[in-house]
């Protein structure tokens, strides 16, 4: 859609893959004038002749390169492509974009329940049908094609297991524990998980502060469906009685936070706040030298006592700006405290 007249090559086309790996300097002679090369990691030598070749025509954004498995590019892309390239990466909608794209739901548990990739909300997919195939074609397809796991359902089992730990801070070595495994693959892992975006860690805010402050981070999903699924949620009825619904909603609004900050390279940074006595701010956003505190509530009524916490980190920075996301709508402003719905959601990154 944004470059029509660009021609198009899939590299899933097997007879298209041959060509580029068994020719690629007659590959790339054969597309070049404005071409979008989709699934590229399946042909990384690619790259090398690409950097030939935009060296010497000098057109920018003559090629488009795509691809589906992140992590089998970045390490390409860095020997063979720096400082010739501009990275986009492109995570499931947002809740503006499926507001921009004319779909509409009454209620955050449909949101959370469906989730955010593209194919489910354009055919609407059930959601359990969708994320049972997606975790099969993730572990069966995607982990086993860049690192050798032997067990599968093991880590399926730890994908699992993981997903009950978001929002909370991640011992790694009980994790490990439960499955068997030490440290270092629980590590190897997760850091698999979040150059794949499926999941990624929150670090802990602790600047200016004393030593009582928790450094341990914690690890959430960039999309809800899916940790729904996890958590074997099949209906909205089973996300309301769940005993991980306010963890799901904090989920949904922070992953939400990061897709406008990465579409609208903004370069804020996320982080929670904890301190040695169990006093918490779910999420803080960064934006240079200012400072903005979240807490996040999935309940759809608002109590005062939702901003305890939010007073009590402002008492050590003051100059804070601060927000409550709760489960219902609208928009108010209580105090210090600006309180907000997830249809309002866009005003914490304006």
């Amino acid at each position: 859609m944004l470059k029509p007249e660009y021609q198009y090559v899939n590299l899933e086309d097997l007879s298209l893959r041959d060509f580029a790996k068994t020719d690629p300097k007659g590959f790339i002679e054969n597309y070049k004038g404005g071409v979008i090369i989709d699934e590229v990691q399946y042909v990384p030598q690619l790259l090398s002749y690409l950097q030939v070749y935009t060296d010497t025509r000098q057109l920018n954004g003559e090629y488009i390169i795509t691809g589906s498995q992140n992590f089998l590019l970045s390490e390409q892309i860095a020997q063979s492509l720096a400082g010739r390239i501009a990275i986009f990466n492109l995570l499931p909608f947002s809740v503006a974009e499926l507001e921009s794209g004319g779909f509409s739901w009454e209620a955050w548990e449909t949101l959370a329940l469906g989730g955010f990739y593209p194919r489910k909300w354009m055919n609407e997919i059930n959601p359990t049908v969708y994320y049972e195939n997606y975790v099969r074609t993730y572990i069966e397809r995607d982990v086993r094609f860049i690192r050798n796991i032997g067990n599968l359902d093991q880590f399926q089992k730890f994908i699992q297991l993981l997903a009950g730990r978001t929002g909370q801070l991640l011992n790694q070595s009980n994790l490990g524990n439960e499955l068997g495994l030490d440290n270092k693959t629980i590590d190897a892992w997760i850091s698999l998980l979040e150059v794949s975006f499926v999941a990624f860690r929150l670090q802990p805010y602790f600047k200016n502060f004393n030593k009582r402050i928790v450094k341990t981070p914690k690890v959430y999903f960039y999309d809800t469906g899916l940790l729904a699924y996890l958590f074997g949620i099949r209906s909205e009825q089973d996300l309301d009685l769940h005993y991980a619904k306010g963890q799901i909603f904090e989920n949904l609004i922070l992953a939400d936070l990061v897709k406008q900050n990465w579409n609208h390279q903004l370069h804020n940074k996320h982080y929670f706040w904890r301190d040695s006595a169990g006093h918490e701010v779910d999420i803080l956003v960064e934006q240079g030298m200012h400072l903005k505190a979240i807490e996040v509530k999935s309940s759809k009524t608002f109590h005062v006592d939702f901003m305890d916490n939010l007073k009590r980190f402002r008492t050590q920075r003051p100059e804070t700006e601060s927000y409550v996301v709760f489960g219902g709508t609208g928009f108010q402003t209580r105090g210090e405290v600006s309180v907000l719905g997830l249809d309002n959601l866009k005003r914490i990154t304006q």
